[in-house]
């Protein structure tokens, strides 16, 4: 039973390996179709080209005309008609090429979907010869237990790496979108504090502030979410807070005057800074949590060889 097994497996290797050829096959062959047929319209306007200009010497044309007086028709029509029919010539090789690669191009996928099922087939022998030597006495099924007990474990911290990936992408993405809005309020601060803004523009400027708290509470609710899933991790994995201020609005539209403008422009201003911080914080987490990502898939790898190296040996 087992050299049956492995006989199989080895029969398995060889379709996955032509499975992954055909693959790379199937990719080249239809860029080729791609150019190819690019060239063949490039030939065929060129081939349009030259039949006008042989229509041009043999109709009722200012061409003909002109070639006429100086006496030269009779050889620029026969100049262009030998054009034409090189053109011609070329555009029907390019025919034949296209044809040619098109033909290729649907054996391999014919062949790809024959194949189609190769890898599946693979793993499920590979399962099958796993499961023969961990329950045998073959000494390879040691280091095959701890083998899945180590791979259980990595895909499982690969699986929470990525769910804090996301949600890091998502609290940037937010951070984002609340140092826009600050960004505009800002804006406005700006103006209404150093060039004569009144009520209307402080009321502008506390409507883009809003907008801000808004998104900054959209942003926490990320962060949040971010600090659950680092949680998860092992080690220390620190996330940013943020925090907007109020100013009550009150004082700075009704009282406005230079002092509340310029408070208010400082608690924008501190606000930007605190939300810069926290978009570094979380963007150098990010490139933590890839590089965490990048060292589990290369164990899981090393793994995955050594797996198979165990389960195909004789």
């Amino acid at each position: 039973m087992d050299g049956d097994v492995v006989r199989r497996l080895a029969e398995a290797v060889e379709r996955v390996r032509e499975h992954e050829a055909v693959n790379g096959r199937v990719e080249s062959l239809r860029r080729r179709v791609e150019e190819a047929e690019r060239h063949l319209v490039r030939l065929r306007d060129a081939h349009a080209r030259e039949q006008q200009d042989v229509q041009r010497l043999e109709g009722r044309s200012i061409t003909r005309v002109l070639a006429s007086l100086r006496g030269s028709r009779d050889d620029d029509l026969a100049r262009e008609r030998a054009e034409a029919e090189l053109a011609a010539r070329r555009e029907e090789e390019a025919q034949a090429h296209l044809a040619g690669l098109r033909r290729e191009h649907r054996a391999a996928q014919a062949r790809r979907a024959e194949l189609a099922g190769a890898p599946a087939a693979y793993a499920a022998l590979l399962d099958e010869r796993e499961r023969q030597l961990l329950a045998g006495p073959d000494p390879r099924a040691a280091r095959l237990t701890a083998l899945v007990a180590e791979r259980d474990r990595l895909t499982t911290r690969a699986r929470q790496v990525d769910e804090a990936a996301q949600a890091a992408a998502a609290a940037r993405t937010a951070l984002a979108a609340v140092r826009d809005h600050l960004a505009r309020a800002d804006g406005w601060s700006t103006y209404d504090t150093f060039f004569g803004g009144g009520m209307v523009s402080s009321v502008i400027k506390h409507n883009r502030m809003d907008d801000a708290r808004a998104a900054a509470r959209v942003a926490d609710r990320r962060l949040a979410t971010l600090r659950t899933e680092l949680a998860d991790l092992p080690g220390v994995w620190l996330t940013p807070e943020l925090e907007l201020g109020e100013l009550t609005r009150f004082a700075d539209i009704f009282l406005d005057n230079i002092f509340t403008d310029l408070a208010v422009r400082g608690r924008i201003r501190r606000a930007r800074e605190a939300v810069e911080q926290a978009g570094t914080a979380v963007a150098r987490l990010r490139d933590r949590l890839a590089t965490e990502a990048g060292k589990l898939r290369r164990s899981l790898a090393d793994l995955a060889v050594e797996r198979v190296a165990l389960l195909t040996a004789p």
